[in-house]
């Protein structure tokens, strides 16, 4: 009996240790936009956006909700293909798009939450110099890891959804592997993919 309580109590201190998804957002967030003020060389800005934004970010799901119902069909080696190939695109246009914007600081929303609730979306204000602030909102879901970001929302366009389209039609030409290919050549070059919106 004694174990249990011990066990139960170990427990109860994890579930308050893990932060809450504002907590989460505003501090992921300061510390990439304090990456990118201070880090020129784009290529270790990404990669240090990259480690910073790994253990939030359930880069698996948003990659599930990229690539839509074909999903289903895919290996699970063309899975971790296309999770690993997606994460660096979309490191790179979430880093691109807080450098563009010449991020200054982060303005995290309250968020009032229920206990029950396993899906939320945090908003944020970036401010920019000389300008309006730019929107940059989180959709997080609650996992076995905790809370974990699955879509970033740039100005009002989901960074994940913003790519299905291109994506059904990459793999209706060329299969589940033309669209690994295609995401492999846009991360070697650097080059920007086309999406719903462009």
């Amino acid at each position: 009996m004694k174990k249990l309580l011990l066990l139960l109590g170990l427990l109860a201190n994890l579930a308050l240790a893990a932060p809450i998804p504002e907590e989460m957002v505003r501090n992921t967030s300061k510390d990439v936009v304090d990456i990118l003020k201070k880090e020129k060389n784009d290529r270790k800005a990404r990669e240090q956006v990259q480690a910073r934004v790994l253990p939030s970010f359930d880069f698996g799901r948003m990659t599930a909700l990229a690539v839509g119902r074909h999903w289903r069909g895919a290996s699970p080696d063309q899975r971790t293909q296309l999770t690993d190939e997606f994460r660096q695109l979309l490191v790179r246009t979430y880093s691109s798009a807080l450098t563009t914007y010449k991020a200054q600081a982060v303005d995290v929303k309250p968020l009032k939450i229920d206990d029950a609730a396993t899906d939320v979306t945090v908003l944020t204000e970036v401010a920019v110099a000389n300008q309006q602030p730019v929107s940059i909102n989180y959709s997080l879901r609650k996992t076995e890891q905790g809370w974990k970001v699955y879509d970033v929302i740039v100005a009002g366009v989901s960074l994940v959804t913003n790519y299905r389209g291109t994506f059904n039609e990459t793999v209706q030409a060329s299969g589940l592997d033309g669209l690994v290919k295609l995401l492999k050549e846009k991360n070697q070059s650097g080059g920007a993919l086309k999406t719903d919106k462009s």
